[in-house]
């Protein structure tokens, strides 16, 4: 992955939906202050922003568009990105959506770790004060932030399926290292669902090496790398997707029962909050 102090990375894998093999490489662009993605598959190879308001559709993964051109499933990516403070950098791909990995986020910190990528120039924005509680909710799953001394995230799931069942997970970035504690989570779906979603044309690069699969049995692919791995994995997605708000409050953001669609509407919410 290169020297101590590189400003470069690139990770090569398929896509989870499309089922692609596509190549990334992240490159420090300290001169800007946002993250954005470069198709350099497509002519004129179009920048694509990882803002808010280039958010396309988030059925079971978020995407960005600028025009006609789009990339997929980002969330995993801007995690590890944001939650080590990378925040101006050139994301070229050569395909339409990002690798899964192994279904984590944990490739991604590994790599910019051993790289040593370091941001220098514009600081990290200064988290914000909120100063009011704000909700989005679906029936009974919502997202809600309350405010806090210090960003601290909160998310529940409840599932039928009892390999899963009820589960619980908060995260003090403050205190707790990303990379030990929500980074390693994998992404999970349920064995009935495949040939749905399949046919609708989506998990075409899912396996069960880059996912956790489970059935009203139990789990296909044990080992689980946290007891509660899938409800971090859930964590793991909010903070990628809250990441296209560029900085976050000082404030408690509890989730249950959330998705992609729920996550940007809690954010598109929280943006109208956010000092100018």
């Amino acid at each position: 992955m290169g020297q101590q102090g590189a400003t470069t990375i690139e990770q090569t894998g398929i896509g989870l939906h499309l089922g692609q093999t596509t190549q990334v490489r992240l490159i420090l662009d300290s001169a800007s202050k946002q993250r954005y993605f470069v198709r350099v598959d497509l002519p004129g190879q179009p920048h694509i922003p990882a803002t808010l308001a280039h958010v396309g559709p988030t059925m079971l993964s978020t995407e960005l568009g600028q025009g006609d051109a789009k990339i997929r499933t980002v969330e995993h990516l801007l995690a590890a990105l944001s939650t080590n403070q990378l925040h101006g950098v050139r994301i070229e791909v050569d395909g339409p959506e990002i690798p899964l990995l192994d279904g984590s986020a944990l490739g991604w910190v590994e790599a910019i770790a051993t790289a040593g990528l370091v941001q220098s120039g514009s600081p990290w924005p200064e988290p914000w004060l909120l100063t009011q509680p704000i909700t989005v909710f679906d029936g009974d799953a919502f997202v809600t932030a309350i405010p806090a001394p210090r960003l601290q995230f909160t998310y529940g799931v409840d599932y039928l399926y009892t390999a899963i069942g009820q589960q619980w997970h908060s995260w003090q970035p403050a205190q707790e290292s990303f990379a030990q504690t929500i980074a390693p989570a994998r992404t999970f779906g349920f064995a009935d669902q495949i040939e749905q979603l399949r046919q609708q044309g989506l998990i075409k690069g899912g396996s069960l090496d880059n996912a956790l699969v489970c059935d009203h049995q139990g789990w296909l692919n044990p080992p689980l790398r946290f007891a509660n791995e899938p409800v971090r994995h859930k964590l793991l997605d909010l903070v990628g997707d809250l990441s296209l708000l560029g900085n976050l409050p000082c404030a408690h953001i509890l989730a249950y029962k959330a998705s992609h669609r729920l996550h940007i509407q809690f954010a598109q919410a929280l943006a109208s909050l956010q000092p100018q």
